[in-house]
């Protein structure tokens, strides 16, 4: 990766990508996986896309809705929202920054696309791939989140970090937070 910025999934850094003030999104607590409720363990502590999780566990396809984006020479970066077919619920908020030189560009191009989630266009093109995860949260609502999941502010829910890495270069940054599960 010739001149790009190191790739952390820094939370901090992610979360300042779109918001000057991040509690207007949430607070977080680092947590140890053992220190999350079951049901979050299962949807955050592992290796695998959140898209495959999301699927899974809500036994529906899930859609992208893109709230923003910013894009120079070097990254693409997005906020969004991932949402059920069946019911269109939000069942996930994300942020992700994506090195463009790490992908080829029929990939780049399907995810710059805005319609398909990011981990599907991966799987798609059969991209190499390699999740780390790097942290998980609790997550305190603020105003923001809160409004995505339908909920109030002070809600407790959940999310994680991780560095996906694409052909063997940390590609992908992500900030994923699932919608609380007593929504469901």
């Amino acid at each position: 990766m010739s001149g790009l910025p190191p790739s952390t999934a820094d939370l901090e850094t992610l979360v300042g990508l779109f918001y000057g003030h991040g509690e207007q999104l949430a607070s977080f607590a680092a947590r140890h996986h053992s220190q999350l409720p079951v049901a979050y363990r299962r949807l955050l502590a592992h290796t695998g896309h959140m898209t495959v999780t999301v699927e899974d566990r809500h036994h529906s396809p899930v859609d992208v809705e893109v709230l923003e984006v910013q894009q120079n020479e070097t990254h693409y970066s997005r906020q969004i929202l991932l949402r059920r077919q069946t019911d269109r619920r939000v069942v996930q908020f994300g942020i992700v920054r994506l090195a463009l030189e790490t992908l080829d560009k029929a990939a780049r191009d399907e995810i710059i696309s805005q319609r398909t989630p990011l981990g599907r266009v991966l799987i798609d093109h059969g991209v190499m791939r390699a999740v780390q995860l790097l942290g998980l949260w609790e997550v305190t609502c603020g105003p923001d989140l809160a409004s995505h999941f339908g909920t109030h502010v002070g809600h407790v829910t959940y999310g994680r970090t991780a560095l996906i890495y694409c052909n063997s270069e940390p590609a992908v940054e992500l900030l994923e937070i699932v919608a609380p599960e007593d929504m469901f």
